[in-house]
């Protein structure tokens, strides 16, 4: 009778026997690198924090030997020792708006030249999450935070921002010592989207207010004056909304099912002019021949070819270097008094305005 040996299969240890399982390698150390580099740990410790009292052949020794290892620095010992973990918190609002993911990229570029790290967290426009998020912040002792579309109105928030260097980005609704302010001039924004329909002959526009905010408080003030000074108070129309597609949607469904119903629309962004664009179509309606529509960002979403949607422009990468220049300089110098960057909006026509429908003007 042939006989089968049976192979034994295990995982080789460093000491040659058998192991049930896997056992990582163990994390190189500092001291590793620095017998590697055949050099002391404190000069290890200076290459590794950029000092520039150490020559340049000692410097590549100690780095080389890093990279064969693998070691990272410990950023937790770090930061003791430095009092600083050179990182920033950014809450967002909304992650699924692409005009904050446009922030971001401008933001991130410019903390990177500073030696600074970003981390992300999403408040869903819920109070709860906001805390939650921030709170994750301070514990990893971030050296900063911004707040993106999010007002620091909770105690939580308040707190965090009355002994953490902070920006608020997009809410002038801030009275908080040392905070620092950048914000879109939205009125003007939502004068130039008004002034451009009533260009093309319309009189019946719609308004759809965004989630309450001082920016879509002030996006609708901006059209509620535009039109009185257009002489078009008993046009005015306004319905409540979000800052989201559905909410969007909803609120236009309500404005196009009006008799008589308006010929255009200004949305208190691009996700909600998404909606409006799904009504009108639900309803047969056609764009811009039957109803013109305008948003607000001018994201991504309003350049694609099939979209082409008119938007009020928001320099929203340039808004992201600013935060990041007004944190930098906060982080260094906490006491400075606090200071407002507005930035200057500008309409960019696309497909989606045209024309009022014949026999829709007065």
């Amino acid at each position: 009778m042939q006989t089968t040996a049976r192979k034994n299969v295990g995982v080789t240890t460093p000491a040659g026997g058998l192991s049930d399982g896997f056992s990582p390698r163990p994390r190189p150390t500092i001291r590793n690198v620095a017998e590697r580099a055949g050099v002391s740990k404190s000069l290890v410790s200076l290459v590794l924090r950029g000092s520039p009292h150490v020559s340049e052949h000692r410097r590549e020794a100690v780095l080389q030997a890093a990279r064969e290892l693998g070691y990272r620095p410990n950023a937790v010992a770090r930061s003791l020792v430095e009092g600083r973990t050179h990182l920033v918190g950014a809450l967002v609002a909304d992650l699924h708006n692409p005009f904050y993911a446009e922030f971001l990229d401008g933001l991130q570029e410019s903390l990177h030249g500073d030696g600074l790290r970003l981390l992300i967290g999403s408040g869903r426009w819920d109070p709860a999450f906001e805390d939650e998020a921030v709170e994750a912040f301070l514990e990893l002792r971030v050296d900063g935070l911004v707040l993106l579309g999010v007002a620091p109105s909770s105690e939580t928030l308040a707190e965090a921002a009355a002994y953490t260097p902070t920006v608020v980005v997009g809410e002038r609704d801030v009275e908080l010592e040392g905070v620092d302010i950048v914000v879109d001039d939205d009125q003007l924004g939502a004068r130039f989207a008004v002034d451009h329909l009533v260009e093309l002959g319309h009189r019946r526009i719609a308004h759809i207010e965004g989630a309450p905010s001082s920016a879509a408080r002030c996006r609708c003030e901006g059209y509620l004056v535009a039109m009185r000074r257009h002489h078009l108070a008993p046009y005015i129309m306004v319905e409540h909304g979000d800052f989201s597609e559905e909410g969007g949607r909803r609120a236009a469904l309500a404005l196009l099912k009006r008799d008589p119903r308006p010929t255009a629309i200004f949305a208190a962004n691009d996700i909600v002019a998404m909606g409006v664009l799904t009504a009108a179509s639900e309803l047969g309606l056609r764009v811009p021949e039957d109803l013109s529509v305008i948003g607000y960002d001018n994201t991504h979403l309003a350049s694609v070819t099939h979209i082409s949607l008119t938007s009020v422009d928001q320099p929203r990468r340039a808004m992201g270097r600013s935060a990041a220049a007004l944190l930098s300089d906060r982080i260094a110098e906490p006491g400075k008094a606090s200071r407002l960057r507005q930035v200057s909006p500008q309409l960019v026509v696309r497909r989606s305005t045209g024309p009022a429908p014949s026999g829709a003007k007065g």
